[in-house]
């Protein structure tokens, strides 16, 4: 380190640190000093992509099993995540929807859980923001409040979604992405490859080809192989972030220290610190996602220009929530679902459900004796979860009425969707949570910790959109 103290110490490169670093370096003054600590390497996108081809690389050292940093208690259950420079946009698939309004009030309208602290209005300029930074394609009429254009057109539609949006409306919409529709900022065009968890063509959004710029700023020191494993607190303060480099202890000094690693992680040093809210680590969970399989008469199902070519929105809002979860339709046009049989390899479509869960305690993170591994507690989903697939069986035939359906197949849920939310709740107050609506600690002032931890409630919508705004907000209105 080539500084004792910082203005800012943060922990991690991902999503939720690069966004709220593009903030404050906006705003900060040329003298100020950052230390980023990140426990992996940089892993170039080439080099990710030679391991994916089962080409040689001398990168594959830097290559860390998610399976190995965590204990997880539940085989089942799957939690993929990337370790690294740019964290999870090196793995993620570049699904970028909005939340609804509706998202941030469920115990307003519906008496379930909590209201966020922060709501949709609170976060619509940032919206705008990261969906710009991120360059995202989408559409200009969508079921959640926004005016203008997106940076990018919408990808385009197959057979089977022109024919749904024109019966639905707005409520069936191109995805918002970051998958680029054209060729953008040093990104090529989205070849609908459905290999996006690391693109051949580079063509999503990462923090590698961001452009973004944050960690060449001369304000900012990186350092690679920094494994934060805890905090020193001292009088309702953060003194001190303690990390192992190259097998050694080390220590570094900020004013303001920023956690911005995936939940797990930042659960595991708030409990290794000696953190006693009640909710540190409590209640993470995410998504359950199941596919549904519509064989088509006589339809081939043709066209469309990336992986995910369009979101419906007909289960999601409404009072239904009240009593079970709202559900996002995720339409992949994947070219692994068609139908093996002559002349009918086309007439199928395929839609992934995502179900929104419930911040449930008995879903928790907790230490082992490896202060750098945290346990992953996952007993299951809420019954709230599992009354809405029943719903949605009931429901699919009259919402896909429109289309000539032979059978519907649905098929087992997947043991993960990517998606890691919760442990450090945001909430007005300790009492309901870990952290305000600025992600700052309730107890400890100087300590921020970022991400899908700090949602309140979790939502049908993929959260990476949600939670890079978050940190735009937060920088924003903090500094």
């Amino acid at each position: 380190m080539l500084q004792d103290k910082y203005d800012l110490v943060v922990v991690g490169t991902g999503f939720a640190s690069t966004f709220f670093l593009k903030k404050y370096l906006a705003k900060a003054k040329s003298t100020i000093r950052v230390l980023v600590l990140e426990r992996g390497y940089n892993y170039p996108h080439a080099e990710r992509l030679k391991l994916k081809r089962g080409q040689p690389t001398k990168f594959e050292k830097y290559e860390e099993p998610w399976e190995k940093a965590i204990v997880n208690v539940n085989k089942e259950k799957r939690w993929p995540f990337t370790t690294g420079m740019g964290g999870c946009s090196n793995c993620w698939w570049g699904c970028t929807p909005r939340f609804m309004p509706s998202d941030f009030k469920m115990k307003t309208l519906y008496g379930i859980e909590q209201d966020w602290p922060v709501d949709y209005e609170d976060l619509d300029p940032y919206y705008y923001e990261a969906e710009n930074l991120m360059s995202v394609s989408g559409p200009e009429d969508t079921p959640f409040p926004r005016k203008g254009k997106y940076p990018l057109p919408p990808h385009e539609f197959s057979l089977v979604d022109k024919i749904l949006h024109k019966t639905y409306g707005n409520k069936y919409i191109s995805q918002p992405s970051a998958r680029a529709s054209r060729a953008t900022n040093g990104r090529n065009q989205c070849m609908s490859s459905s290999a996006c968890d690391v693109c051949p063509v580079n063509a999503k959004f990462t923090i590698e080809n961001s452009q973004i710029g944050v960690y060449e700023d001369p304000r900012v020191e990186l350092v690679y192989g920094a494994q934060v494993y805890s905090l020193t607190l001292q009088n309702n303060l953060v003194k001190e972030v303690l990390f192992v480099k190259d097998d050694k202890d080390q220590k570094a000094v900020g004013e303001t220290v920023i956690l911005g690693a995936n939940p797990f992680f930042n659960s595991n040093i708030l409990l290794n610190a000696g953190d006693k809210n009640k909710f540190t680590g409590k209640g993470f969970g995410e998504q359950l996602g199941m596919q549904v399989l519509i064989y088509l008469d006589n339809m081939s199902n043709a066209g469309g220009s990336t992986w995910v070519n369009a979101n419906g929105y007909m289960l999601y809002d409404g009072d239904h929530r009240k009593n079970f979860a709202g559900c996002l339709m995720e339409v992949s046009n994947a070219p692994y679902y068609f139908r093996l049989e002559k002349d009918k390899w086309l007439d199928m479509a395929s839609i992934r459900m995502l179900f929104e869960d419930l911040p449930r305690d008995v879903n928790y993170i907790s230490t082992t004796e490896n202060r750098f591994i945290p346990k992953v507690n996952f007993s299951g989903r809420s019954e709230y979860t599992l009354k809405a697939v029943e719903n949605m069986k009931q429901k699919m035939p009259e919402i896909l009425s429109c289309l000539p359906v032979e059978k519907l197949e649905f098929l087992d849920p997947f043991p993960n969707e990517g998606h890691i939310i919760g442990g450090t709740r945001m909430s007005e107050n300790a009492n309901l949570g870990v952290v305000d609506k600025h992600l700052i600690h309730h107890q400890y002032r100087n300590l921020f910790v970022l991400g899908a931890g700090a949602f309140t409630t979790f939502s049908p919508s993929n959260p990476t959109l949600t939670l890079s705004a978050l940190s735009l907000w937060a920088a924003d209105k903090t500094f």
